[in-house]
Parts: C-alpha cells; sequence; structure tokens
C-alpha cells in the first residue's frame, strides 16, 4: 500500500498531495461499509445457526434428490445467482453454514467445497446486475458495458464449463492440496 501511494505520487503522478485526505476519507467509508456487512452476515450467521436453518435447508435439499450430482449442480445455481447480487465476504459467511453440511452428507471433502464455492462466487464478480470486477475494468478501458458483454458471453460458457468439471471432478482442485498433504 505504501509502495502504491509512493509509485502514484512521485512514480506516475497520477495523484497530488493535497488529494491525500479525500482518498484516505473514501478508504475509510469503504473500509467501514465492508465491516459493516461482514458484521451483519455474523449476526445473521448466528441467527441462521440459532433457528437451525442450516439443518431445514440441508434436509430440504437432500429430500430434492438423493443424487449427488443434482444436489451439487442445485447449489451451484444457488451461489451463482447469490454471487451475482451479493458480495463474497458476507455470500461466503452467509452460506458456508448452509452449503457445507449439505456437501459434507454427500461425502464431499470440505477443501473441493470451499474451492466450489469461491469459483461460484468469483464468478458473479464479473456478471451484471453487481458485477464489481467488471464495472472496474469497464471504467479503466474506458468502453460501454454492453462491448464488454457481448464480446464475454463465449468466455462465460467456458467458464461455466470449467465450474462443472471443478464440481464434479474434484481430483481438479484436490491435487495440489494432496501434494502438500493437507487432503
Amino acid at each position: 500500500m505504501v509502495y502504491s501511494l509512493l509509485l502514484s505520487l512521485f512514480g506516475y503522478k497520477s495523484i497530488k498531495l493535497k488529494e491525500i485526505p479525500q482518498i484516505l476519507k473514501e478508504s475509510a467509508e469503504m473500509t467501514g461499509i465492508i465491516i459493516f456487512l461482514i458484521g451483519v452476515s455474523s449476526i445473521m450467521s448466528w441467527v441462521m445457526a440459532f433457528t437451525n436453518i442450516p439443518s431445514l435447508v440441508s434436509n430440504g435439499l437432500l429430500s430434492i434428490s438423493d443424487n449427488k450430482f443434482v444436489i451439487l449442480f442445485i447449489i451451484n445455481i444457488i451461489l451463482l445467482i447469490v454471487g451475482t447480487f451479493m458480495d463474497m465476504t458476507p455470500a461466503c459467511l452467509i452460506f458456508t453454514p448452509i452449503f457445507l453440511p449439505v456437501c459434507t452428507a454427500l461425502g464431499m471433502n470440505t477443501i473441493h467445497f470451499g474451492i466450489m464455492m469461491i469459483f461460484n462466487l468469483c464468478i458473479g464478480t464479473i456478471t451484471p446486475p453487481v458485477g464489481t470486477t467488471l464495472f472496474v475494468g469497464v471504467k479503466v478501458g474506458k468502453v460501454k458495458i454492453e462491448t464488454v458483454f457481448r464480446q464475454l458471453l463465449w468466455y462465460f460458457l467456458a467458464i461455466f464449463i470449467v465450474l462443472m468439471l471443478v464440481t464434479y471432478i474434484p481430483q481438479l482442485s484436490l491435487w495440489l492440496p494432496s501434494l502438500m498433504g493437507y487432503v
């Protein structure tokens, strides 16, 4: 962070010394919002655990089908939808206690579940309507969202195929952790 500040001030000269207080104020506001979201999602996670919602959702999902592939597909779809509307941190804090018991009941490794969940939520960062990474890229590139989104449709298809491979072939996401002795 200090390196970036020094580089921006003296190297690229993209910010002026007098702009630093405003930049610090804006970053403090953004940090406050993020911490507030984490706090609220932690409270929501506690309430859900207290009211036994994860167990109810787990039983509900397992009652839909006893086929592991169908349930994982449903979880993927839910997480993809959640990822398009919600930031990753609160989504992880809210949905991990809901879906982890389901996945462990299906015999899924917890590391594999974590990789699948983060992959799903990362896809949300590049898809509208929220798509923070997508909108930052559009702003930096100074292009219209329509132009970029039209070009990204084939990439979304490829990303979805890779998500399905990661979900249904655990060795793709577990080979490195197993080399390191975590699995």
